[in-house]
């Protein structure tokens, strides 16, 4: 029969991965194991060495000897592109905690907020305290709602993420930026559900910072005590 799709384009582009020969270890490899390329790839790919760090760890987690995988990384992978458009860690901290609020992960909630206060301690209590009012506070640039916002949506089950996110987003941001953004929502949610659902006890410094910083706010311990 003559079945007929229609393909809706990604948020983001992907980078053609299998025409660039710095891709093609990482191409042959896929290939080999999965029978075909995933579009992700060449998303993550606008920062052109996280499908090869991804693929490793995916790898790992199967049960890969990661010893060996990073011997053979280390002849194949390319140097980091486009070095510059790497995004403050501040607002990549930021970016993470409002993952984890959407997601209800308290114990990502206070390692983030607690980052965050490490590189910028004078502006933190406005830009974490206004975060679910981020559109009408003073503290964001224009850049940093539309962030803000993208990551709230992301954070929540099921995915709240729409066109008028994106749309807003891509004002902003250069592709490898909004790979560098969705890398970042996307790691949380690996940890958001590695410690929510482990449970895993909360650290002293990161408990004492958030039971003093984000209490007023609605954070508490809840499973993540000793």
């Amino acid at each position: 029969p003559d079945i007929r799709r229609e393909f809706i384009l990604a948020n983001i582009k992907p980078r053609d991965i299998a025409s660039e020969e710095q891709f093609d270890p990482l191409v042959k490899m896929v290939e080999a194991g999965m029978g075909f390329v995933p579009n992700s790839m060449g998303t993550m790919a606008h920062m052109n060495q996280l499908p090869f760090v991804f693929s490793a760890l995916f790898a790992t987690i199967m049960g890969a000897d990661a010893k060996v995988l990073f011997r053979g990384m280390l002849d194949t992978l390319p140097d980091q592109e486009n070095q510059e458009d790497n995004l403050d860690p501040e607002l990549l901290q930021l970016i993470a905690y409002c993952v984890s609020l959407s997601s209800g992960c308290l114990y990502c909630q206070a390692h983030t907020s607690h980052s965050a206060h490490r590189i910028e301690s004078a502006r933190f209590e406005a830009r974490f305290s206004n975060i679910l009012n981020c559109e009408e506070a003073d503290c964001y640039s224009q850049a940093e709602k539309s962030a803000i916002q993208l990551a709230l949506a992301a954070g929540r089950t099921p995915n709240e993420v729409s066109d008028d996110h994106f749309a807003a987003f891509r004002k902003y941001f250069t592709e490898r930026q909004q790979a560098q953004i969705l890398g970042v929502i996307s790691i949380f949610g690996f940890l958001n559900r590695w410690n929510d659902t482990n449970g895993t006890a909360l650290e002293e410094k990161p408990l004492l910072f958030a039971e003093e910083m984000l209490s007023s706010s609605g954070w508490s311990l809840g499973k993540h005590g000793f």
